[in-house]
């Protein structure tokens, strides 16, 4: 169905713009805001979305964090939702965002429920936040379910910007090893080719591959471009397939040494996403259900569904937990005195809190082995084809003796 963008004033005279969609016409989008008070002044048709349309890419995270910390601010201090929303899209400098509150807004103005105002920007809106929006609009805890909802996406956000932080030296130790043999390959190696063509000297085997290698590069060049830019997307569409994510997801678990850490991230996604929306009334199967999409792994999928089905057969939550070897002895001890005090999502909270340190300390000790084995191995790559390089010379300047 199309979208209309309008202008639009209320009885005050005052007047709002925003983007109506799933409307079939003019005359029906007219009838929609006189149900909100407003008279429609214009209305024009919007476009077809593409991938430039501002509602159609993301919100940076900080952004997001920022905005549920002012909504749950303002919400708490007695302001109403529209106001909130209102007051929040007149400051925010993030344009995507400015246009997402003010159709949300407009949703609202319509009779629309929050939950469903904020589903459709699910590309910015994880389902937890909504299942976050659902929980406190329905049980009247809206501001505790917003303030909850911007600790969990503060806590993500260092999360990633902590594992991205530690990937940064091995990515630039990689794009520096390739710009240095790319250049050797394209200037180096094709002056000692010519040298030694002139010379007549004999070639060694490796010094043959390193001349072939260079001469693929250079003549051949947008062929390699274009077959890798293929490969990527042939493993793309590969990648994308549910059996072949399947088995990655379980891949990825049992790494020699990322895959500790991996565990640990999943643990700790899985298990804040649980406790924040146990701990604003959500029911245990239904949070665990809304943490199985979060968490977004087929391995983490198939231990929620056994947890659904054990604790929906009276077995408690850390009785559970325990029967998994993935959840840490910390978290099942700590849900179990959770369990006997009522105090079952904040427990969790902490134990997932006990995750995260150990996170940073095994990123740290994973960069700390990392630095060194990577100048290793950039030396000894480069090392070797001047080794390559100079075998000939070698030889040479022997016979010359």
């Amino acid at each position: 169905m199309p979208a209309y963008t309008y202008i639009a004033q209320d009885r005050a005279g005052r007047r709002l713009t925003g983007i109506y969609q799933g409307i079939e016409s003019v005359s029906a989008l007219r009838q929609e805001l006189e149900k909100a008070g407003l008279e429609l002044v214009k209305a024009v048709k919007a476009d077809k979305p593409n991938r430039k349309d501002p509602l159609r890419r993301s919100v940076r995270q900080k952004e997001l964090v920022a905005f549920t910390y002012q909504f749950a601010g303002m919400y708490g201090a007695g302001l109403t939702v529209i106001q909130c929303l209102q007051t929040i899209e007149d400051q925010t400098d993030s344009p995507v965002l400015r246009e997402i509150l003010a159709d949300v807004r407009q949703e609202l103005q319509t009779g629309a429920s929050l939950k469903r105002a904020f589903a459709k920007y699910q590309h910015v809106f994880s389902p937890f936040f909504v299942g976050m929006i659902e929980a406190g609009e329905t049980g009247g805890k809206l501001a505790e379910a917003l303030q909850t909802s911007a600790v969990y996406l503060e806590k993500r956000a260092e999360l990633v910007q902590k594992i991205r932080a530690a990937f940064v030296y091995p990515v630039a130790v990689a794009i520096v090893c390739t710009i240095v043999v790319s250049a050797m390959l394209l200037f180096v190696v094709p002056m000692f080719a010519k040298l030694y063509e002139r010379l007549h000297v004999p070639l060694p085997w490796p010094t043959q591959v390193l001349i072939l290698l260079s001469t693929l590069l250079r003549g051949w060049w947008i062929l390699i471009v274009l077959a890798v830019g293929g490969l990527i997307w042939l493993a793309r569409r590969i990648l994308r397939r549910p059996s072949v994510r399947s088995k990655i997801d379980h891949i990825r678990l049992r790494l020699p040494v990322l895959g500790g850490l991996y565990r640990l991230i999943l643990v700790s996604r899985f298990i804040r996403t649980f406790a924040g929306l146990a701990g604003v009334g959500v029911p245990l199967l239904e949070a665990i259900e809304v943490a199985k999409v979060v968490a977004n792994n087929a391995y983490m999928t198939s231990i929620a569904e056994d947890l659904q089905q054990s604790i929906q057969t009276g077995h408690a939550v850390s009785a559970s937990l325990k029967a998994h070897t993935i959840f840490p002895a910390v978290m099942v001890q700590m849900a179990n005195s959770g369990e006997r005090s009522g105090l079952l999502a904040q427990m969790l909270t902490k134990a997932v809190d006990v995750i995260d340190k150990e996170i940073d300390r095994k990123i740290a000790g994973l960069l700390v082995r990392l630095e060194p084995v990577l100048t290793l191995v950039m030396g000894l790559v480069i090392g070797l084809i001047l080794l390559a390089v100079y075998m000939p010379m070698f030889d040479y300047m022997g016979h010359l003796k």
